[in-house]
């Protein structure tokens, strides 16, 4: 990356830093751009260069991930399933309290999560990024017809086994459980998931 490139990321990083900052002490509907602009020190167009809407501001961390289901499977070592490079995967981010896996109890996150799942324009923006995360998935999946019944369904059912996963592990915390205690049994109940998720639905 090149010095330009690098003073971009840094401002990007830090106006975002600062707007989740003022999002979470005053909320999301109660923060203008132009709040954000000024605190920053940067005018509104400057700001609108950076990111393409008010929700963008508060949701990069959330849009890193877009796409990663399907570049798990897309380079997935040889001789991995899908299934099974995904099951890792969920697993690598327990291990590392990712927070797309529910399982981190750092208190701003949690606040952050919060602030998301209870604001109505963000809830719906993760939504969308579900939506092309289903179909990229299925893309991956099924290279050659991606469009088809099985690959769409088998997108749907492995991405809607993660946000269980993660809801449930949020909720726990939110609870008073501590993330290291709760490592293990999150750790269980991915497996159990993904196994079912192998074996059918069972019902």
């Amino acid at each position: 990356m090149g010095l330009r490139e690098r003073k971009r990321q840094h401002t990007f990083d830090a106006v975002s830093a600062l707007a989740i900052d003022m999002f979470l002490e005053r909320g999301f509907d109660d923060v203008s751009v132009n709040d954000i602009a000024a605190a920053a020190e940067i005018s509104k167009p400057t700001l609108f260069r950076y990111f393409r809407s008010k929700e963008d501001l508060a949701l990069h961390r959330i849009a890193d991930h877009a796409g990663e289901p399907a570049r798990v499977v897309a380079t997935r070592d040889a001789g991995l399933s899908p299934l099974d490079a995904l099951h890792r995967h969920f697993l690598d981010g327990l291990a590392r309290r990712d927070p797309v896996t529910g399982l981190n109890d750092d208190p701003r996150v949690l606040a952050y999560h919060d602030l998301v799942f209870s604001t109505p324009a963000l809830a719906a923006r993760v939504e969308e990024f579900r939506v092309r995360d289903e179909r990229s998935l299925a893309e991956a999946l099924s290279p050659e017809a991606p469009g088809a019944l099985p690959a769409r369904l088998a997108s749907a059912q492995i991405l809607a086994v993660q946000r269980v996963l993660a809801r449930a592990n949020w909720q726990r915390l939110r609870e008073g459980e501590p993330a290291a205690t709760l490592h293990s049994e999150a750790v269980a109940a991915a497996d159990q998931a993904f196994g079912q998720l192998r074996g059918g639905v069972g019902f």
